[in-house]
């Protein structure tokens, strides 16, 4: 493929000129090119509302895209904005999120609404600290809102972009810190089209995990998924389902329901008030209003 070809010969440029002028200006005409015949499209790619671009952010953190764009196009239609979600009662935050997992992400996001509703008039602050100070939002996703909503060229990383930067100039390392990257990633990042220019590194990423063996498996923040099936996580979501469905458990019926251990599942109750997902509710247990 021409692609791998053009990206081999960057990286023999750079292994004999370092991070030379020749070597910034042919790794992005690489990227680019492949990105005009390989962009994606994706709903959230169509949008500067930082409303909706966050969301999709938050959505897609550890989350594959076919999974989140049907959940995101509802989410949309239920909750247009930060004043129709931080009016939302939990419940029904909750209930637009099933399917993605990792709950604690939408309790995060009903959060962020009522303060930007509360202290920003409804307008998401364009500033990254003001944006890493909002519940839930890391330095990922401050600097991914201040490319993609606003257009402030922002040097960022994740999966995909650290596959494209490990395979490109770290092909012959393991153990690859994100803090040997970003000075690479701010070096060579296009300032004039930050927004195109993330998501053509996204893209590429995603096909390189595909042909190769993933190169963020060299990077030292690496980490596999932990088993699903079984673990605590799945009895997580499901005591959030029974919650969705019946408004109100007490302990004996949920374990019951559950088919699991009394200790294990008091265990999990535990964490899940100590996450603010649900309360304790007469002699029962209730989702957070």
């Amino acid at each position: 493929m021409e692609l791998f070809i053009d990206l081999h010969h960057v990286i023999s440029l750079y292994r004999e000129t370092g991070l030379s002028d020749e070597v910034v200006d042919a790794f992005r005409s690489c990227i680019y090119e492949f990105y005009s015949a390989n962009k994606r499209d994706f709903a959230w790619r169509q949008t500067r509302d930082p409303y909706k671009i966050l969301l999709s952010e938050i959505m897609l953190q550890q989350t594959q895209t076919d999974r989140v764009m049907p959940k995101y196009d509802a989410w949309i239609a239920a909750l247009p904005d930060f004043k129709s979600l931080a009016q939302a009662d939990f419940p029904t935050v909750l209930g637009l999120w099933q399917g993605l997992g990792y709950n604690r992400r939408a309790l995060a996001l009903h959060k962020v609404a009522k303060v930007v509703v509360a202290g920003y008039e409804a307008k998401l602050p364009q500033d990254v600290d003001q944006l890493k100070a909002l519940p839930g939002i890391g330095n990922y996703t401050a600097a991914a809102v201040c490319n993609f909503a606003f257009n402030k060229p922002t040097p960022l990383i994740e999966t995909n972009i650290r596959a494209v930067y490990i395979h490109t100039f770290f092909n012959d390392r393991i153990d690859v810190h994100d803090k040997e990257l970003m000075p690479l990633i701010s070096q060579t990042m296009d300032y004039q089209h930050c927004r195109d220019w993330f998501y053509a590194l996204m893209d590429l990423g995603v096909l390189l995990k595909k042909q190769f063996k993933n190169p963020s498996r060299k990077s030292r923040h690496h980490t596999m998924q932990s088993k699903f099936e079984g673990s605590d996580r799945q009895v997580r979501g499901r005591i959030l389902r029974i919650l969705l469905k019946e408004t109100e458990v007490n302990f004996d019926p949920l374990v019951g329901i559950l088919e699991e251990d009394k200790e294990r599942v008091e265990k999990i109750l535990n964490t899940l008030i100590k996450d603010e997902l649900i309360q304790r509710k007469n002699k029962g247990f209730s989702l957070k209003n």
